[in-house]
């Protein structure tokens, strides 16, 4: 079993229809978990009602809460939801709570010594005192594949931070429009998000870079090696924790040795899966990922 870490925000979407546990560390990791794998959740949770529901959720998911951390100054996370007519969601994330306050404690730092995969993502890194945490836990996990999985957020990341983490990753994970968005801001030759990953994996000397393409599916190059897979066609209930779904399956296969095509293959499959669903944590039995896949992960 592959231990993989997951560091950064827990937060309550708040939809129409009421507050749904999210964001994308806490979703990655449930979905490793129901994988196979041992997800562990870094994170930080306001001493409130919220934060509250919000440990008694994780823990009735089946996941680890040694790593949750309880803060008494700052509000457990919150971000107002609204979902257009196609499912995609749109966020307002209100800033100064508790996953912008992360700490690097000595158990979790020698945990991250021995983990295999160690994930993050550009949101939790608009705060210096939770920037700073993950830095040390990178240094800290010298042995374990780093796997960022950007998430550009308004106002939330600037090119500093997204620099320095390219540098710190080993694969990068990223939608079309963020790799639009990114060949902007670093004036990157290509005009598609192919052609940007390709950019962006030989600039920054990347394993891998991978780019889900909504209903087009998705496309990784690693190497001289490029995998692309067809959208999967399912009955959309919204996106969210979709893109976070497929990044657990890739990253479950990638540590799993298996092939950038099965890498793709899969976490397009399970985020097809989980966009078929209301909220990004609703359960997937393994069995139903097999047999919607037609082969086993």
């Amino acid at each position: 079993m592959k231990t993989v870490l997951s560091f950064g925000e827990t937060l309550w979407d708040l939809l129409p229809a009421g507050p749904l546990l999210g964001g994308a560390p806490c979703n990655l990791a449930y979905r490793v978990n129901s994988l196979g794998e041992r997800g562990v959740l870094v994170t930080r949770l306001g001493r409130d009602d919220l934060g509250r529901k919000a440990f008694e959720q994780i823990a009735a998911l089946g996941m680890e809460t040694g790593q949750l951390q309880w803060d008494d100054a700052h509000a457990t996370g919150t971000v107002p939801v609204r979902v257009d007519d196609q499912g995609v969601p749109d966020y307002t994330i209100l800033k100064d709570v508790a996953y912008d306050y992360i700490e690097a404690s000595d158990d979790l730092l020698e945990l991250a010594s021995h983990a295999d995969c160690l994930c993050f993502g550009s949101l939790c890194q608009r705060s210096e005192a939770s920037r700073r945490s993950l830095m040390k836990l990178l240094s800290a996990a010298p042995q374990a594949l780093k796997f960022f999985d950007i998430n550009l957020r308004k106002d939330c990341f600037s090119k500093a931070v997204l620099e320095r983490s390219f540098y710190k990753a080993d694969i990068l994970k990223l939608n079309d429009s963020e790799a639009l968005e990114l060949g902007r801001i670093f004036e990157l030759p290509g005009r598609t998000p192919e052609e940007i990953a390709g950019e962006l994996l030989r600039r920054w000397g990347l394993k891998a870079c991978v780019v889900t393409l909504g209903e087009r599916g998705a496309y990784a190059v690693a190497g001289r090696e490029e995998a692309r897979v067809p959208g999967r066609k399912v009955d959309v209930k919204d996106t969210i924790g979709s893109g976070d779904a497929f990044s657990a399956a890739f990253l479950t296969c990638w540590l799993r040795g298996k092939s950038l095509e099965d890498c793709c293959f899969f976490g397009n499959a399970l985020g097809a899966l989980v966009a078929g669903t209301p909220g990004a944590t609703t359960p997937i039995a393994l069995d139903e990922i097999n047999r919607f896949c037609l082969r086993t992960i």
